[in-house]
């Protein structure tokens, strides 16, 4: 009982989100190379007055080629480590070493090559340097020191398993060097002396279906399962229980005794790592997304603002009551959202749990509601939900608290429902577009619905997601599309 309650609590600042140090390095890296050239062909190629020269090739080579060094030579310091930008002081000061003397080896060169490159022109691109550096790593370090004290870069990390795999695993993890990860605890489903309740000082928080629990009310960033791949029957229980989670799932390399080669792993520090399951958005990929979804959502709601504006104007004149009506819904990671539509029922008939299917010539759909409902013009305010951070553009649709399919809730018709959460719902998807929206009157539909979704999830790509968007305006207007929307 102990150990399930354990399982269920939230750590404090455990649902703080996770953010990978490769996007902030990328980020910081793009920005440290836009600044280098863009100072540097200043610097050595206008100022000079090389502009109106027919040759420009031997500055502009110069100039980058002093950028990437200079890129080069701070990511080997391990100046774009988390650990680095939270502190500026040294950091600049080393950076700017590395820049001044990288500069003095392109002015000698370039002096060399040029004949004229002034002593001035190194000297300006030098104090520009300074300054950039020292203003942006403070900048830098003071969004990055507050989330390290958080610990919102360190991985969090469930071991599976017990007894010396896992004891094994652990004590690889803690001697690998420059890696910031947070063992949380361990899962195993044994109860006898090959699984103690402690190793070291990590105990024990459950079996593997309190992982399933644990992982939804607290972070998790990574499991390790610690068993052998001969424990086969074992390792698929644990698998069925843990698919579902939007986690990366890996068996330690370690409590396997088949030797593969190096190549056939991934590393964790100096643990070696066979992949099972991956999430669909990774690091980068789930940065690039989310930017996507804010940019093209801002772009239209001013584009289609004359038609929401008109909307609201036309629920209003037809009914009393709220212009938008919101909604729970199913998020990322079964997290309860609250979804913006226009509303398109009687205020009094409005269902807010979608417990009743709506249906051909539902008396509680006003005429306004009809046809917002046919032309999915009752989803446009969802692009505010998008700006919030809880929608995609594209993703599986997300589906309400008690939506049925038939008789029977969701979750229950189809096994393994929950795996389309492993990333955002979204406004538009691929089930939509493939003519899967409308009521869900037979198991059929909904089990359609979540194959495209999965599909979807198992197929991801921003070119994807571009497809699914273009091809929804026509989608919408399709006949045997629009058939379905009630």
């Amino acid at each position: 009982m102990k150990q399930m309650q354990a399982a269920k609590a939230v750590a404090p600042g455990a649902r703080r989100a996770y953010i990978s140090p490769e996007i902030v390095q990328r980020l910081l890296k793009l920005s440290d190379f836009a600044f280098l050239v863009s100072f540097g062909l200043w610097f050595f190629l206008v100022l000079p007055g090389h502009v109106g020269d027919h040759d420009l090739s031997l500055p502009a080579f110069l100039t980058l080629t002093l950028s990437f060094a200079s890129l080069l030579a701070m990511r080997e310091s391990g100046l774009y480590r988390i650990s680095a930008l939270a502190n500026p002081a040294r950091t600049v000061l080393v950076a700017l070493g590395l820049v001044l003397l990288l500069g003095a080896a392109a002015f000698g060169l370039g002096h060399i090559l040029m004949q004229d490159v002034s002593w001035r022109m190194y000297l300006g691109w030098a104090l520009a340097g300074g300054i950039y550096l020292a203003l942006s790593r403070l900048a830098v370090a003071l969004w990055v020191a507050p989330r390290v004290r958080d610990g919102v870069f360190r991985r969090r990390i469930a071991i599976v398993g017990g007894g010396a795999a896992a004891e094994k695993a652990i004590n690889t993890l803690e001697g690998s060097k420059n890696l910031d990860v947070e063992i949380i605890g361990l899962f195993d489903d044994r109860k006898d002396e090959r699984s103690p309740e402690h190793i070291r000082k990590y105990r024990k928080l459950g079996n593997v279906a309190d992982l399933h629990d644990y992982a939804r009310h607290n972070r998790v960033d990574l499991v390790i399962v610690a068993i052998p791949l001969s424990a086969e029957k074992r390792l698929l229980h644990m698998l069925k229980q843990l698919w579902e989670l939007p986690l990366d799932i890996r068996i330690s390399g370690q409590a396997s005794q088949l030797k593969l080669s190096p190549r056939a792993y991934d590393y964790l520090g100096d643990l070696p790592l066979l992949s099972v399951f991956e999430l669909p958005l990774t690091e980068w990929g789930w940065f690039l997304k989310g930017l996507m979804d804010r940019i093209l959502a801002l772009v239209m709601l001013i584009a289609f603002s004359p038609i929401m504006a008109a909307t609201a104007i036309a629920i209003r004149l037809e009914s009393k009551g709220p212009v938008l009506f919101k909604q729970k819904r199913y998020g990322f990671n079964n997290e309860l959202i609250e979804v913006y539509k226009f509303r398109s029922m009687y205020t009094d008939l409005c269902d807010a749990n979608a417990a009743r299917l709506v249906t051909k010539d539902d008396p509680r759909v006003t005429r306004v509601g009809r046809f917002i409902r046919k032309t999915s013009i009752d989803e446009l305010p969802q692009l505010f939900n998008v700006l919030k951070g809880e929608l995609s553009l594209v993703g599986p649709r997300p589906h309400a608290t008690q939506a049925k399919a038939a008789d029977a809730l969701y979750q229950e018709v189809v096994s393994g429902y929950f795996a389309r959460h492993k990333v955002k719902p979204g406004i538009t998807g691929w089930a939509q577009i493939n003519g899967w929206r409308g009521e869900t009157d037979t198991y059929e539909k909904i089990e359609n619905r979540v194959k495209y979704d999965l599909e979807y999830i198992d197929n991801w790509s921003l070119a994807f997601d571009l497809y699914i968007i273009l091809k929804t305006p026509f989608a919408l207007l399709s006949s045997s599309n629009a058939q379905n929307a009630y």
